[in-house]
């Protein structure tokens, strides 16, 4: 380990929280027949966006704006809020980062899910933060059990997926709004909405952007298909969201991701396509499942959580088999979550393949 470290970074694990479809690839020197398995959107981005991203790509010589004005206007348009509520970073990843490098001292206490997204959960780590974890209840984060447990350690930051990942489950906006409500005084709320533009009516909730308890993140990956631009943002008060410019990286956003994330956003056609053909997969992978004899759970998300009825070894096992077969998927990672594999949908030609190889891989599995 490099001398130059702080004693700190020495002693952090040289791990990220996922290990990427292509790094799999490259250790088995065959490529996946179905790519299932990172939440992305199969359907694509609009082509309006892809146009736009080639156009903006002539003038790639030049850094993209600073201060991504044109597409914090459309979002501040397209939410009913002003430009000052808004904060522009590189997918909700690199926000959830700033957001602990803004807050966390060492020693700070931070409050989430056991199980929940685990980038979270590798920030806190870097910047010293120390977690509590909250188990499920059931297949759906524990609001209540976050708030107590924020006001029995004094939590300055708390986090809350609505939808979820990784079980895809969801909570009703009231439920959300009446955690908000109930916030304690010392806590900052991050609200991760990265699949809100893919959940059921009622799923959103109203809460006052000049709120200064709550950050709301939202991503151009999942609806919008463009996970590989990186571009998510946080609609928050003014005050914090003036404050991620003290930190972030002013350059940080190129301008082909920001002028594919403008077009995608004036596409609203294009993600209320993809809305009803993902229904349509949610509908047709579980009955995938079902036919397999497992059992789907009900998704707010691009993905569907399948219980495979046993423990996570079992898990486990189905998903290395799938792997074995070409099919790239991914898991909860924690019991008793770890019992379910978790499968994005796709279009049909991909779930055909899932068709295929899932009964070879439970078979395979025992």
């Amino acid at each position: 380990m490099s001398r130059f470290l702080t004693s700190h970074a020495a002693a952090l694990p040289s791990t990220v929280p996922f290990t990427g479809p292509e790094a799999l690839e490259r250790q088995t020197g065959v490529p996946f027949r179905a790519r299932l398995g990172a939440n992305e959107s199969l359907f694509g981005p609009s082509p309006h966006a892809v146009a736009a991203m080639q156009e903006a790509a002539k003038g790639a010589w030049m850094y993209g704006d600073p201060e991504n004005h044109d597409l914090k206007q459309a979002l501040a348009a397209h939410h009913g809020v002003t430009p000052a509520h808004i904060a522009v970073g590189p997918g909700i990843d690199g926000l959830l980062g700033l957001v602990c490098r803004l807050v966390l001292e060492p020693g700070t206490k931070v409050v989430t899910s056991l199980g929940a997204y685990p980038t979270f959960n590798f920030h806190v780590a870097g910047y010293g933060g120390v977690l509590t974890r909250v188990p499920y209840r059931g297949d759906h984060e524990d609001p209540e059990a976050l708030l107590e447990a924020a006001r029995l350690t004094g939590a300055r930051l708390i986090y809350l997926a609505n939808p979820d990942n990784p079980m895809g489950s969801h909570h009703p906006a009231a439920v959300v709004e009446e955690m908000v409500a109930n916030l304690p005084e010392a806590s900052l709320l991050i609200l991760d909405e990265a699949y809100a533009d893919l959940a059921p009516p009622g799923t959103v909730p109203v809460i006052a952007a000049d709120h200064p308890q709550v950050i709301r993140m939202r991503t151009f990956s999942k609806g919008y298909g463009l996970a590989g631009a990186r571009v998510g943002y946080a609609i928050t008060n003014p005050d914090l969201a003036l404050a991620f410019d003290k930190i972030r990286d002013h350059f940080g956003m190129s301008r082909v991701a920001q002028a594919g994330a403008l077009a995608a956003l004036a596409d609203q056609a294009w993600l209320q396509g993809v809305r009803e053909r993902t229904v349509a997969a949610r509908v047709r992978l579980a009955g995938i499942a079902l036919a397999n004899g497992l059992r789907p759970l009900p998704s707010a998300t691009n993905f569907v959580t399948i219980d495979c009825g046993r423990d996570g070894d079992h898990a486990r096992r189905v998903l290395a088999e799938l792997a074995a077969l070409g099919v790239f998927i991914r898991m909860p990672g924690v019991p008793p979550l770890d019992r379910c594999i978790r499968i994005s949908l796709g279009d049909d030609q991909t779930l055909d393949i899932l068709e295929e190889c899932l009964p070879l891989a439970l078979k395979a599995a025992g």
